[in-house]
Order: structure tokens, then sequence, then C-alpha cells
């Protein structure tokens, strides 16, 4: 007992020497939002936590800049990252690591035989391990995670314990529960994690983060633009919306289709038809609507445009016939 209580404590000193030798450069916030547009409060959580050698999970819905949030940190902490798509199909021997079978079959189990896999490589490199949408992967694969966050280490049959260099640390970004194919994380892993919500930003933030994507296009359009895509996830008939990374895609998509029909990007139906393509399989109807999706987005776009006709009348844009055949 004496002996754990020794281990304990002097795993305890140690994290407060990593604290108090960790000095964040004085531009650091600077640095992060050259690439990270507002976040502020969510960039000061991260960084307090990831300064005070705290595991961390991001929890918001897709789309609101998480994977670019902790690059952007990581880039300026001139830390290592090393990034895990979680999954259904991620196993504790695909995160941990295996052993070659060939060179196990000619030289046993040494050491030199195993090939690391994302955990143990961000363990001996003392990298950040970034797992992204942590509520997708099994549960067996979770329990060796909770393991290697209680005790920093981790024990491998036929190699041995491997040790976390000082500056590993686990942080996990995940969807709401209710989003396809996710599943509830155990209290186990909130008690060994420090939780940051991330929701979706000010329609501000999100006309700049646009605007930022696709420079050329006017800022009032992407104001719009944005507009419609917020509306998506307010409307009635849809139970999903857009990320903004729907409005990235319309105007994107509209530069380039204006340039192919010789017209401006804020002509109605070029603006349209970018947003049937970029929205379109983006949200999904509530159960029972006898609406298509595509009708749902002409109505919002008509509702946040309401531009004039070409004869000067108010009018409204509609889809292509062969665009309304989708109901799901």
């Amino acid at each position: 007992m004496m002996a754990m209580t020794t281990c304990a404590q002097e795993k305890i000193s140690a994290a407060f020497s990593s604290i108090a030798e960790m000095v964040l450069p004085k531009n650091i916030l600077s640095a992060i939002q050259e690439q990270v547009v507002g976040r502020r409060r969510e960039i000061e959580l991260t960084l307090a936590a990831l300064t005070a050698r705290r595991h961390i999970v991001l929890e918001g819905p897709p789309g609101t800049g998480k994977s670019t949030l902790l690059r952007a940190i990581a880039q300026a902490m001139k830390v290592g990252f090393v990034f895990v798509e979680g999954n259904a199909e991620l196993t504790p021997a695909r995160i941990a690591g295996t052993f070659d079978p060939a060179r196990v079959l000619n030289e046993g189990y040494v050491a030199d035989a195993f090939l690391d896999g994302p955990l143990v490589e961000a363990m001996r490199a003392g990298s950040l391990l970034y797992i992204e949408e942590i509520n997708r992967i099994p549960e067996e694969t979770l329990n060796v995670l909770i393991t290697v966050m209680s005790e920093g280490e981790i024990t491998i049959p036929r190699l041995g314990r491997i040790l976390a260099e000082p500056g590993f640390q686990m942080i996990a970004a995940m969807n709401p529960f209710d989003s396809v194919g996710t599943a509830r994380i155990s209290s186990a892993v909130y008690d060994r994690m420090c939780r940051i919500a991330v929701a979706y930003q000010s329609a501000e933030d999100e006309t700049n983060i646009v605007h930022r994507a696709s420079p050329i296009s006017n800022k009032q359009w992407c104001a719009q633009v944005v507009n419609v895509v917020r509306y998506t996830r307010e409307h009635s008939d849809l139970r999903t919306g857009s990320s903004v990374r729907g409005a990235i895609d319309t105007a994107l998509v509209a530069q380039s289709l204006a340039e192919l029909r010789g017209q401006s990007t804020e002509t109605s139906q070029v603006g349209l038809d970018a947003a049937l393509t970029s929205l379109s399989g983006r949200v999904k109807l509530r159960e029972g609507v006898m609406r298509s999706v595509e009708d749902v987005i002409c109505e919002i776009w008509n509702t946040v445009f309401s531009t004039p006709s070409e004869n000067g009348d108010m009018g409204k844009v509609t889809a292509p016939t062969g665009a309304m055949n989708s109901h799901s």
C-alpha cells in the first residue's frame, strides 16, 4: 500500500513539474487565431487544460471546427499530433499496435517486430493523440484508452510495458449522442477527461469563415448563404441541418458555376443550383415529411434572398425539374 501511495505521489509531482516547465509563447493566441475564426473561449479552455496536463473531449455537432481547432493548437504549441479516425473497426490491436507476422515467424516476438499503432506512437513521442468521433469506437478499445489515461502506461502481451513520454495527452472529439452511429460514452471515460462544449458559431463568425474560403465572393452574399445554412438547422421539415461546410461549398461551387455560365456568382439561379448541389446531401427530412429536400432548400433560399426577377418584380427561383426527386 505504501509503495502504491509513493508511486502516485511521484506521478503527481512529475505532473506539476511538467506544468511549471511548460511556458506558452505570449503570441500563441494570435498564432492560433490566424487559422481559426473566433472560438476565443474554446481556445483558452483547451490551452488551459493542455497546460494542466489534462485529457480533453470536445463535444459538438459535425462541422464546428473541432479538428481545425486542435491542429492549430498543436502547430502553435509545436507539439506532435497523431490523428485517429474513430469507427466501429478501431480494435485495440489497431490503435495500440501489433506484431508483424512475417517477422515473428523468422525472429520470434522481439521488440523490433512490433508495429506501433497510433496510441503507442503518440506515447513514445510524447505527442497529442487526437481521436475523432470517440463515441463510435468499440467498448473494448475504450477500455484500453481508460487504462492509458489513468496510468500513463500500457502493457502489451509479449512486448511488455510502455510508459508515456512527457507531453503525451489524449484529445477526443465526439458528435452528440443522437447522431447516427454514435453510442453513449461511459462515465469512466468522462471521469478521466475535461469536457469542452463546441456549438455552432455566430452568423458573423460563419460568414468570415466562408469569406476566408472564398475571398473573391461578395461578403454580403456570403452572409446570405450562411443565413440559408443556418435556417436548415431550424426548419420544421428537417431533422438535420447543415454545418458551415455547406455554406463554404455553396460559395465555391457558385464561383466555379458562374465562370462556366459566364454569369455572376450572385445570379439567382447560379446560387440556388450551387446550394442544391452543396446542401441536398447534408440535410435530412423528418419522418413523414412528403416534400423533397430540394423543395425545402428552394423555399429557404427564396426566403433569404427574395431577389427581384429580371423584369423587376419580386420572384422566386425554382430547382430544375430533374432535381426534385429526393425524399429522405
